[in-house]
C-alpha cells in the first residue's frame, strides 16, 4: 500500500453549508490525514493523505457533490508534497 496526499480545491456552494465538517467526517472514516478550509474566493481546499485508495474514494466524494446541502460545480486536485506530516483531518479557519 503506497500513501499520497492529494489538494483539492472544491468550487461551487460550498461555504456556510457545513462542507468542511462532512468533509472530516467523511475523512475520518476514511482514515485519511489532512485538512478542509474555507478560501476567500468561496471555494473550499482540501487536503488529504493515506493509503491511495482512500484518498480516491474521498476525492470521488468531494466530486460527487459533498453534503446534500452543497452544490459541487467542478473540483480541481493535484497531487500534493506537503511541509509536515499531518497527525489528523483538522478543520482550518
Amino acid at each position: 500500500m503506497s500513501k499520497v496526499c492529494t489538494i483539492a480545491w472544491v468550487h461551487g456552494i460550498v461555504q456556510g453549508v457545513g462542507f468542511r465538517y462532512s468533509t472530516q467526517r467523511e475523512a475520518v472514516q476514511l482514515g485519511l490525514t489532512g485538512y478542509a478550509r474555507n478560501m476567500d474566493d468561496g471555494s473550499v481546499e482540501v487536503v488529504a493523505c493515506g493509503e491511495t485508495e482512500q484518498v480516491e474514494r474521498l476525492v470521488a466524494w468531494l466530486k460527487a457533490g459533498g453534503p446534500r446541502s452543497a452544490r459541487v460545480d467542478k473540483v480541481l486536485t493535484e497531487p500534493h508534497q506537503p511541509g509536515r506530516e499531518y497527525v489528523n483531518f483538522g478543520i482550518r479557519y
